[in-house]
């Protein structure tokens, strides 16, 4: 496992808020070279904590008006990777989490409207070998997107009263 030193939280602070943002401007707030940063963020690539870059499309943009989240229940855990295969097979799925509580998965999908959604419901996720049940929640509104805090200030909480005491 990578050790993520104060230097590498504070390069992934600056990308993370602005992925476009020059390594020159960094490098000076970081108060070292260019190289160093390119150095740095190149390894966090390798080890897999930068996972990922390029540009992230609103969906409302290409037609599709429908965020929704569908908790589905299984036949068994089990079939977790085969009906996993078969939601790869739907573009219009977005995310898919194992998970525990009273779904067997939770996945995010985008559809273009309230008809295209029950399209894929019934005639798609209901269809796979082993989905026993949906049950979906229609997200009206994102409020907040964002990253996982970085930098160690973030992480801490102030004690409480007992805590104090």
């Amino acid at each position: 496992m990578l050790k993520v030193d104060e230097l590498d939280k504070k390069i992934l602070e600056m990308i993370s808020c602005n992925a476009r943002i020059p390594f020159k401007e960094v490098a000076e707030v970081c108060g070292v070279s260019r190289a160093a940063v390119h150095q740095r963020v190149q390894h966090l690539v390798d080890a897999g904590v930068i996972i990922g870059s390029g540009f992230h499309v609103d969906p409302t943009c290409l037609g599709y008006n429908t965020c929704t989240y569908v908790g589905i229940t299984l036949e068994r855990g089990s079939l977790y990777k085969k009906v996993v295969e078969e939601f790869e097979k739907i573009p219009e799925i977005v995310e898919c989490h194992f998970t525990t509580g009273p779904y067997t998965m939770l996945i995010k999908l985008y559809a273009k409207d309230n008809a295209h959604l029950m399209t894929l419901l019934n005639d798609r996720l209901q269809e796979i070998d082993g989905v026993v049940s949906t049950e979906t929640l229609i997200s009206l509104k994102q409020s907040i997107k964002k990253e996982v805090p970085i930098g160690a200030q973030h992480a801490e909480t102030k004690p409480t009263a007992l805590e104090e005491a």
